[in-house]
């Protein structure tokens, strides 16, 4: 899988970035997701390609939340680790530093991209997964366009998830892979500032009109359309794979 600038991952990504890679609507659905598949306190959780923020909740205490990244700088400043290391993934293709069945969940925020051995990278996770443990893998349309490998830079979302889902399908132990392109967040509509103030009749009866079902698909497609489009795939160790039953 190639890129269009071949150097070496390790200088590309020598400097610490302590900034956010897509917006806060997107990495709070990531947030979301992570409470509702990683279900309990006492999870063990590996998050892959991480940096200076997991973006796990904030209410829950981990049992063990180990990470691998590309600067140690950042994976120093994120105060949700225990345990982390350094590796240029597309280089070291060395086993993981973790015992095989360790985690309950492996992550991997808008990192996929950039993976040129993907399958064997997913295999690995696989290895150090607990019998029945996921993997989630989140990622938008942002990316270092230079790093990306050549079958992601020109692609559209459709063709990412299902480059995503033949990656997991192609390493055996996985169940079939669950594409998600929302997560719903639980807030109601919100007042446009056009109508903060006009008459509290007329604000009334925009917020009924958007709680209704035509409403929540217009405000949907609105978010949409604003915010960073999101995709995630999900998929869990399983004891063989479901379409060999």
């Amino acid at each position: 899988m190639t890129k269009l600038d071949p150097g070496d991952d390790r200088n590309f990504y020598a400097v610490p970035r302590m900034v956010k890679h897509v917006d806060d609507t997107f990495l709070a659905q990531v947030t979301e997701l992570y409470r509702q598949r990683i279900p309990t306190e006492e999870a063990a959780v590996f998050d892959m390609c991480s940096s200076w923020v997991s973006h796990l909740p904030s209410e829950r205490d981990y049992s063990f939340v180990a990470a691998h990244g590309m600067n140690a700088a950042e994976l120093a400043a994120n105060r949700q680790l225990d345990q982390f290391f350094v590796r240029n993934l597309n280089k070291d293709r060395s086993p993981f530093p973790h015992e095989d069945n360790t985690f309950d969940a492996v992550l991997c925020c808008v990192s996929i991209q950039y993976m040129q051995y993907p399958e064997e990278v997913l295999a690995e996770c696989l290895r150090v997964l607990k019998p029945g443990g996921c993997v989630i893998i989140t990622f938008s349309n942002r990316l270092f366009y230079q790093k990306a490998v050549a079958a992601w830079r020109d692609a559209t979302g459709y063709a990412r998830c299902q480059l995503v889902c033949s990656y997991l399908r192609n390493v055996k132990g996985y169940t079939e892979p669950e594409t998600i392109l929302e997560v719903p967040l639980g807030d109601g509509p919100l007042l446009p500032s056009v109508l903060q103030n006009a008459p509290s009749a007329l604000q009334q009866a925009y917020l009924s009109a958007m709680d209704t079902p035509v409403g929540k698909a217009i405000r949907r497609l609105a978010e949409r359309s604003a915010n960073d489009p999101f995709y995630a795939i999900v998929s869990y160790k399983s004891f063989k794979r479901i379409d060999d039953e």
